[in-house]
């Protein structure tokens, strides 16, 4: 999934970077032995999935009672977000080693966004993240808004949960000095899903002077499109675009937007205020904890209404605009660079390593 919607190298340049540093590195997958595939691009990290296609309730078997067998020396589990931890948590359990639990977004609250507070799923959500942040050794979380959630909800020691963001490839995103032919380009990355709320973004630059562009792909893109040819607004759906190539996309464009009605700690932000490109994010959780009001992006309301106000304002004031991309990106590289984060990695593992007497 992350080779197919252009996330691959993001997300394992971190894995990547912490290898000299370790004994080893291996991805657990559910996959089958198409992900062999990837084995040349992770250069010496090895690759555990089920080649053999067993059913997927034998293989978990053999992921929680087989595979911890070979753990001899010092290891730690490691899950990349909630769902599939449980897996994780027992492999761990079963081998006698330290399991850290990582949560880039709350998953309860997508899964309540989705169905309901009162649902079934929701429920079932809730008991999978109690299980897991009550087992855990340590928990990663990637902003203090979700860390306080946790430490509320679930009753958890404020002290076994640590705050380590995203990064952000700065070498890859940062600004093009060749940027001001401006277009009034708009640019949207992410999900086409509903709490990104583009429907409100559609509405909000219906008859404005400026070229929207939209990257990524999901479930609401049909709907979108007919959406904008119905309505005579101005849309390019570019689908998902390799990860190198969207340094290009952002230096090219005048603004990026982000109106999502929720976040949990959103990278296409991150990689486009890196770019030095004026930001504009709705004023909600995961976005406000990262933009300072006209200083290092623009925080406006949910609805088209003020959706297009904070559209009109950035892009008529040249100044502001100027001056927002230079602290956004400023506050990127001492905050999110892949270097700062790999350095919170090694000490975490450390001080667990440390505390393991396997």
């Amino acid at each position: 999934m992350w080779s197919e919607i252009g996330m691959f190298e993001r997300e394992v340049a971190l894995y990547k970077a912490l290898q000299p540093y370790l004994g080893g590195v291996s991805f657990v997958t559910y996959g089958d032995r198409n992900d062999l595939k990837y084995k040349e691009t992770l250069r010496g990290i090895q690759i555990l999935c089920n080649r053999w296609g067993f059913p997927n309730r034998f293989y978990c078997w053999l992921l929680m009672n087989f595979y911890p067998l070979f753990w001899k020396k010092a290891t730690i589990v490691k899950s990349n977000q909630i769902q599939g931890a449980d897996i994780a948590l027992k492999a761990a359990r079963r081998a006698g080693k330290k399991f850290i639990a990582r949560c880039g977004y709350l998953y309860s609250y997508v899964i309540e966004q989705k169905y309901g507070e009162n649902s079934h799923q929701a429920f079932n959500a809730h008991f999978l993240e109690q299980n897991i942040f009550s087992e855990a050794d340590q928990i990663v979380v990637t902003t203090f808004f979700i860390r306080q959630i946790i430490i509320e909800r679930y009753k958890i020691k404020s002290e076994k949960i640590i705050v380590i963001p995203n990064y952000v490839l700065t070498d890859l995103f940062y600004p093009d000095q060749k940027r001001g032919d401006s277009r009034n380009r708009i640019c949207f990355v992410g999900r086409l899903d509903k709490e990104k709320n583009l429907f409100a973004l559609l509405k909000a630059v219906k008859g404005l002077n400026l070229e929207l562009v939209i990257v990524g792909s999901g479930p609401l893109r049909k709907e979108l499109e007919e959406k904008a040819h119905k309505n005579g607004i101005s849309v390019q759906f570019w689908g998902n675009i390799p990860h190198r190539q969207l340094p290009q996309i952002l230096n090219s464009s005048d603004l990026f937007i982000l109106p999502s009605l929720y976040e949990g700690h959103p990278k296409a932000l991150l990689e486009a205020m890196a770019c030095g490109l004026p930001v504009i994010g709705t004023d909600v959780p995961g976005i406000r904890e990262l933009i300072t009001h006209r200083e290092t992006g623009y925080l406006s309301g949910t609805s088209p209404e003020e959706i297009r106000e904070a559209i009109k304002e950035v892009l008529a004031d040249r100044p502001l605009r100027e001056r927002m991309g230079r602290n956004a990106r400023e506050f990127i590289v001492e905050n999110f660079s892949l270097e700062r984060i790999l350095r919170m990695e090694l000490e975490l593992l450390q001080e667990l390593v440390e505390g393991d007497s396997n």
